[in-house]
């Protein structure tokens, strides 16, 4: 769960060096909308690729991060995206939904669920 925000945290220090105009990663969306950088493209240690809200980041060393982004621009995942980014490791964790939950309600105040089954870090 940690490895994911830290993970998520690291993406976005490494997108913001490679892309200096980047204020936040939710600004990646406006750039491929704009056409400015591609839909996917692999920059730094990662690939990505944007999808609907989100975006898919994987590392080179296949660690997946799947993340949306909410309206004001703030990082939100689900318990799929948590549950992929532990399958994704270089040592896999396979836990159950309610293993996530779990682990989701002691991290907060930590996390904040911004609606049902849906998180984002707090601020």
């Amino acid at each position: 769960m940690l490895g994911y925000v830290h993970a998520l945290n690291a993406i976005d220090e490494a997108m913001r060096v490679a892309i200096p105009s980047l204020e936040r990663l939710a600004d990646v969306l406006g750039l491929v909308r704009s056409r400015r950088i591609g839909r996917s493209d692999h920059i730094g240690t990662y690939s990505y690729t944007v999808h609907g809200a989100g975006c898919r980041f994987v590392s080179d060393n296949g660690t997946e991060v799947d993340v949306d982004f909410a309206a004001d621009g703030s990082e939100v995942f689900d318990l799929w995206r948590l549950r992929w980014y532990g399958l994704s490791l270089p040592e896999p964790l396979d836990v159950t939904d309610q293993d996530l939950r779990s682990a989701v309600r002691s991290l907060q105040p930590f996390l904040d669920e911004v609606r049902p089954g849906w998180f984002s870090v707090a601020n």
